[in-house]
């Protein structure tokens, strides 16, 4: 949609259609919300001044990219938005020449803006192209976007950052004040006049350039924009991000000061929708809801893993005040909200900053403390080096607790937990073990709190398989737990949820097979293994993981070890390709991996 005709009344007209549209299909198909219909404003402000089809439009994690989605033909197609086969709740090439790049994970978007920043140089397109990106606050915490403003201000590259503040996380200290005199800063006649007192004090040596830097150093003193002087970069703001006039102004001013700028604009969460503006963390991202009232539709009834995992962790910590924990800007997505309310000295959120959390815990486990580390599967890649250089080498007793393993549904590609296996079982003195059930959580909950070594627990989005099965043992270190026993040359070992879906896939087999609950796939459970080679010749692995590296990998490398030629082991595991988003039953049913479609395949061999 090329808007650059639009009046401003016509543009005020089509930010409204925008958040209606939004609303219409988020109410039916969950997604973000609340920072998407605040960032409405600034996208359609962007679409007037830059030209998304040359100028790379990069959105931080982009999240709050629907508007932007809207405006680049995909009107009507937004109704499949995060449905299986349909539109993407984040940026994504595939889908149109206007999105710049995938994103997905938070803190990328500064970095990509210098790397387009200096191809553009390098091709000397600089008078036609400019990258522009959008950041929120949150995002901007973690320590990437800084490394990124540090190289920015040294090299000067051109591009517009838009800081996105729907917290008022960076102004609030300051006040009226600090909103007046940036206000002022924000003008074409503040901007002018520093450019015509620069090149006056250049006519009158360091004496006069020594007053004009104190006398703008004491203007901006009480600005929020000091910092990103300090680092080079030229600030203006703040300014409100729903006044569509002012951010046309401000984005076109600061397209033509070939310089790296940053546009600190402030918006409301939820902008549009009364129900959820403002700061509402429920209203960041959303299951289907009625949008008159702003109730969700009805929900599964059965316990979700993470509230399991909150149950055991505050039992523990109610037990013992050695029990601390962390979560990097995802408390109620982790399940760490209540403990970080009762707890607020023991228990803390980070904000966006994985590795500055792994490393933090490690010190805290050096001094006699049991630190949780609670982070999605998909974010752990962030901290991957604290993981072994601050926990593993030191070999201290840090527990990761991986929310969201496995296949995550409608977030696809970016957020999909199937790396953690494959990734962390090659690290020395780390333990990977998994729950299958409620009360195996709570087993696997003691024996993490006791044991001395890094370790690692997976678990799912949403609940475990609803499977009658027998009791959970008590954990101990490298040993599995025979489910079922039965008179078969097959055996399923199930790891985790995996478990599970092996005993649903059994309810579908002509011949019972055994089921083996793996419950650590570091160490191996050697003499159970032993046993079962014995006995069972076919054995299939159950894992929401990738397969390579995974928990058939482990069992391969074992069997290989020992020399036990006469075993075949079929795994389940994901294939080498990034997962779609979708529906997680859709996904799992396109993949081949519902329980009936595994028992078809199992029973045709």
């Amino acid at each position: 949609m090329n808007i650059k005709h639009f009046t401003l009344q016509e543009l005020e007209g089509l930010s409204q259609k925008i958040r209606d549209r939004i609303l219409e299909v988020v109410s039916t198909n969950g997604g973000h919300l609340s920072s998407t219909l605040g960032a409405t404003e600034i996208i359609v402000a962007m679409h007037k001044v830059f030209d998304a089809n040359k100028d790379p439009f990069i959105f931080d994690v982009s999240h709050q990219s629907y508007a932007h989605k809207l405006l680049t033909d995909r009107w009507e197609e937004f109704s499949t938005l995060r449905q299986f086969g349909g539109l993407s709740g984040y940026t994504k090439p595939s889908e149109s020449p206007a999105d710049y790049f995938v994103a997905g994970h938070s803190s990328t978007s500064i970095s990509l803006g210098v790397g387009a920043a200096k191809a553009i140089a390098l091709n000397n397109e600089q008078e036609s192209r400019i990258p522009v990106v959008v950041i929120g606050d949150g995002a901007i915490s973690a320590g990437m976007a800084y490394e990124a403003l540090n190289e920015l201000g040294d090299r000067k590259y051109p591009m517009v950052i838009i800081l996105n503040d729907n917290e008022m996380s960076i102004a609030k200290p300051i006040g009226a004040i600090s909103r007046m005199l940036s206000s002022a800063m924000a003008s074409p006649f503040y901007q002018r006049f520093k450019k015509k007192t620069e090149q006056f004090v250049d006519n009158f040596g360091e004496g006069a350039h020594y007053i004009a830097k104190r006398f703008e150093e004491s203007f901006k003193l009480i600005t929020p924009g000091i910092m990103f002087e300090e680092m080079g970069i030229e600030y203006i703001g703040p300014i409100d991000g729903h006044d569509l006039k002012s951010l046309i102004d401000t984005l076109d001013m600061a397209k033509k000061m070939g310089k790296p700028v940053l546009v600190h604009v402030q918006t409301i969460k939820g902008k549009g929708y009364e129900i959820a503006e403002g700061k509402h963390e429920k209203w960041h991202g959303v299951s289907p809801f009625d949008l008159k009232s702003g109730t969700a539709n009805a929900k599964s009834s059965a316990k979700s893993a993470t509230q399991i995992y909150a149950d055991a962790l505050m039992k523990q910590a109610l037990k013992s005040d050695k029990i601390v924990g962390v979560t990097a800007a995802m408390p109620s997505g982790t399940g760490l909200t209540q403990l970080m309310e009762k707890f607020p000295e023991r228990f803390w959120d980070v904000a966006i900053a994985e590795q500055h959390a792994v490393t933090s815990m490690a010190a805290l486990a050096k001094e006699g403390f049991k630190p949780f580390c609670t982070i999605y599967s998909t974010f752990l890649q962030r901290g991957y080096d604290q993981v072994i250089h601050d926990v593993c080498l030191m070999d201290l007793p840090v527990v990761f607790a991986l929310d969201r393993a496995g296949i995550v549904g409608e977030d696809g590609e970016t957020h999909q937990g199937v790396y953690d296996i494959s990734f962390l079982r090659l690290i020395p003195n780390m333990t990977l073990c998994a729950p299958r059930d409620e009360k195996s959580f709570h087993h696997i909950m003691d024996f993490a709190v006791a044991y001395p070594h890094p370790c690692s627990m997976r678990y799912p989005r949403g609940s475990f398989y609803d499977v009658e099965l027998p009791e959970s043992l008590p954990y101990e270190t490298g040993k599995g737990q025979l489910l079922i026993s039965n008179d078969s040359n097959r055996l399923f070992i199930g790891y985790g949820n995996g478990v599970g879906r092996a005993a649903m896939t059994m309810e579908f087999m002509e011949e019972k097979p055994s089921l083996l609950d793996l419950r650590f796939v570091k160490p191996l459970d050697t003499e159970m293994l032993r046993e079962m080679a014995r006995i069972h010749k076919q054995w299939y692995v159950f894992s929401d993981s990738a397969r390579m590296g995974g928990v058939g990998s482990a069992l391969l490398e074992w069997l290989s070890e020992e020399h036990i030629t006469d075993v075949q082991v079929v795994s389940f595991e994901y294939d080498d390709h990034f997962i779609k988003h979708g529906n997680t039953k859709r996904v799992e049913e396109s993949l081949g991996l519902l329980p009936e479609q595994l028992a078809k395949r199992i029973n045709e061999e």
